[in-house]
């Protein structure tokens, strides 16, 4: 299959042009048919691609050299949107030159570009941004909202687990996966009236074995078993879900920065390190964020993948391949589909809960 060419935001992340043209590059060095639109100072650029002469042939520059600074609000940044690398990243799927962006920058500006460009699906309110986490099994978990909305009602909620079911299928290739509401609890009775009211509306859109919707809802989960494995995607709100993914990324560095302090304590502890080493690497494998690198803002009529800033050209490519992998399974006709399949009539608002837009300080996955 030829795929739409990616429009990458060359400027954006920690290193900028450097680190996004080698991660591009290492991505078509496993699937030489990815073609690029490569957004940013076309110098900077050109000298990037001396390193990388397969790249050439297979990317094209579109110069900006303006660009959107990591502490820049998203009121401010949507108003340069057409003079700078990420909003032009963007406006090419917009316009039909790329089939999807990938951008390492700011990101709630990201997100409020996106969405303003792109607009929503039919039937999605707002769009949410989802990434991947590992767990104990073979696969990851899908797990969303991550910051995109601070707020969430039950409405929200159930498009929130449609859309993340749609994604599970794609990067997981679960038939039907397993979808649970973040909660304090996994009693019926515990958490918000949204949460309960949104998690009656999965039941009943999935109860007696229910094929047209293509996922099994399973209740709620709390947020210590969120990477067992026992579930594919986790459902909740912007807010809980940034301070969720920064508490698991925090603790992944806790724990691998005890492991390496108490590796080098002593000369025994040197020697047991050694021994140790290859359940060390594996581990060391296994909670690097590069790995898991590339969330996704779900929900819009194209697809725009976010990298995060700190990565290096693995991530990078990473985030890439994401992007190529959803645009080859067709990922918003799936939500489409999926939406359809519910229906209108299974989306009540319910709770208390006011869905709102990125914050101004929105930082999940940046």
């Amino acid at each position: 299959m030829t795929l739409p060419r990616i429009a990458v935001d060359a400027m954006g992340g920690d290193e900028g042009v450097r680190v996004m043209v080698e991660g591009a590059a290492l991505a078509r060095r496993e699937y030489d048919d990815f073609k690029f639109l490569l957004v940013g100072d076309q110098q900077r650029i050109e000298r990037a691609l001396d390193t990388h002469p397969g790249m050439a042939g297979a990317s094209e520059i579109l110069h900006c050299d303006d660009v959107i600074s990591g502490d820049e609000l998203p009121s401010r940044a949507i108003r340069r949107a057409k003079t700078t690398s990420m909003g032009l990243a963007v406006n090419a799927v917009k316009d039909g030159r790329a089939g999807a962006a990938v951008s390492a920058g700011n990101t709630g500006a990201l997100m409020a570009m996106s969405k303003i460009a792109l607009r929503t699906l039919p039937g999605i309110d707002r769009p949410a941004l989802a990434a991947l986490l590992p767990t104990l099994e073979p696969h990851d978990v899908v797990m969303l909202d991550l910051g995109a909305n601070t707020e969430a009602d039950a409405r929200n909620l159930v498009q929130f687990a449609v859309m993340g079911a749609a994604y599970s299928r794609i990067v997981n290739g679960f038939e039907s996966p397993s979808v649970r509401l973040l909660n304090i609890g996994t009693e019926e009775i515990k958490g918000t009236e949204a949460l309960r009211d949104a998690a009656a509306q999965l039941t009943a859109a999935t109860a007696n074995g229910n094929s047209s919707l293509a996922l099994q809802f399973d209740g709620f989960v709390e947020s210590d078993k969120i990477n067992r494995g026992e579930t594919h995607v986790v459902v909740t709100d912007g807010f809980s879900g940034n301070i969720a993914l920064k508490a698991i990324e925090g603790s992944a560095r806790f724990v691998t920065d005890l492991l390496r302090q108490a590796f080098t304590s002593s000369l025994r502890s040197k020697i047991g390190f050694l021994v140790s080493r290859p359940a060390t690497e594996l581990l060391r494998h296994h909670l690097d964020p590069n790995n898991h690198n590339g969330a996704v803002f779900l929900g819009l009529n194209g697809v725009v993948v976010k990298s995060h800033g700190s990565a290096n050209a693995k991530g990078v490519a990473n985030a890439v391949t994401v992007a190529a992998r959803l645009l080859e399974n067709k990922l918003t006709q799936r939500i489409a589909h999926d939406l359809a399949e519910l229906g209108e009539d299974a989306l009540r608002k319910g709770g208390n809960g006011a869905s709102t837009g990125p914050s101004e300080e929105s930082g999940a996955a940046a």
